[in-house]
């Protein structure tokens, strides 16, 4: 990740797949983004019982053996089928041959944060509530947290680095910069990367209740009545590749990563520090050398929690100085909600498609703005602009902080 070095290769993103409220395909997420529309409703797929945290960022109506091609990947946990889907969007964009032809030059890094957990409380309901003597025996292989990483290296014959990430909101951001570094450095040459989750379960939202950072109202990032974020399902792929690579086979170029920041806090597993998050802004702009005054948009973390995007603010203006008032940025979970491990993901996407249609997607919901939250939060309505470079943050909890840095393909 320093920049300087001469001999890496560069890296080009070739294939997107999403899987979200807003959209179970990535053009479908990037039309519902352009129009603001929210994905944030009152929950329909599991009973709230004495819940008071009422609404999320549900996906509706998906069914595995309907929206997902691979009968394997079907038996898998709810994050595997989404991750599965997100994958074939994305594999097929790529163009790439199916099976991998070099399987030991291509990885599939795809993270989650917590894994099979429907898989989890359904397992513990038959032993604990209806007293069954044994699980389904397919149980402990959708729990796992690398099942999606091996479904999809299972489908596309991959046989090269083949795991899971695992760093809470950070998780498909690493993912996407282990695969860049990858890449750079010659270990493979094409990486399936990115996240799924799927965590919206009565037992989850019981965690999730207890720890007083769930809005029941909505998610309204860097507003004056934001109360808490709201979570969110889905999963984002990416399909990375060496460049010269990628032109060899006369691949359509989407974009280039061209930059990669991570830091730790190192202060406290729950309350934000500025300095983890400015760090990691400053060494992706360094990673693709280029100034701060060069990005046109961010996609901001931009929970919507009281701590977060005040933080967040304050990081952002110590790396961008008198340019951050000029930066166009938003944050799409007003949109989506929280995916949590698979937001990193969703949001590159975004961000390539702003750069593609030269159009910064809105804040939605954004309508009494918080005087700590001073920036251009694009509020409400989406802006048509030219967009050369576009970062993307992910903050997670444990102060773990990733950022990427996309530019325009090559010429």
């Amino acid at each position: 990740m320093k920049s300087g070095t001469k001999d890496r290769r560069r890296v080009v993103v070739t294939g997107m797949g999403a899987v979200t409220p807003i959209g179970i395909n990535a053009e479908t997420m990037w039309a519902s983004m352009r129009a603001g529309a929210c994905g944030v409703k009152p929950i329909e797929n599991f009973p709230l019982e004495d819940l008071y945290i009422k609404i999320a960022g549900e996906i509706r109506d998906f069914d595995p053996a309907k929206h997902v091609s691979s009968r394997k990947i079907q038996y898998g946990d709810r994050y595997s089928w989404f991750a599965g889907r997100a994958a074939e969007e994305a594999w097929t964009q790529s163009g790439l041959a199916n099976p991998y032809p070099e399987p030991y030059r291509a990885a599939s890094i795809i993270g989650s944060g917590a894994g099979g957990f429907s898989t989890i409380e359904n397992a513990y309901k038959d032993l604990f509530v209806h007293h069954k003597k044994a699980t389904n025996p397919l149980t402990l292989l959708r729990i796992i947290g690398s099942s999606a990483s091996a479904h999809v290296g299972i489908e596309y014959g991959i046989k090269g680095p083949t795991f899971a990430t695992c760093s809470a909101c950070s998780t498909a951001t690493h993912a996407i910069g282990i695969g860049l570094d990858y890449i750079r450095n010659g270990v493979v040459d094409v990486a399936v990367t990115g996240a799924s989750e799927a965590v919206l379960t009565y037992g989850s939202m019981r965690v999730w209740q207890a720890m007083r950072v769930l809005s029941p109202d909505g998610c309204f990032p860097f507003s004056k009545r934001r109360n808490g974020t709201v979570l969110g399902e889905g999963a984002g792929i990416l399909v990375l590749e060496d460049l010269e690579h990628a032109k060899a086979r006369g691949a359509n170029i989407l974009a280039e990563i061209v930059g990669y920041g991570v830091s730790s806090d190192s202060k406290d597993m729950v309350n934000p520090d500025v300095e983890g998050p400015r760090s990691a802004m400053q060494m992706a702009l360094d990673d693709a050398g280029i100034t701060a005054g060069e990005v046109a948009y961010l996609n901001a973390h931009g929970t919507a929690t009281t701590l977060n995007d005040a933080n967040e603010t304050n990081a952002i203006k110590m790396v961008f100085g008198e340019h951050a008032s000029k930066l166009a940025i938003s944050s799409t979970k007003s949109m989506t909600g929280h995916l949590l491990g698979a937001g990193g993901a969703v949001e590159a996407i975004a961000c390539i498609k702003a750069m593609a249609d030269g159009f910064a997607p809105p804040t939605i919901n954004l309508t009494d703005p918080d005087p700590k939250c001073d920036l251009d939060y694009v509020p409400n309505v989406g802006r048509e602009m030219p967009i050369k470079y576009a970062m993307s943050n992910s903050f997670a909890f444990g102060g773990l902080n990733a950022v990427l840095l996309f530019g325009a393909p090559p010429a």
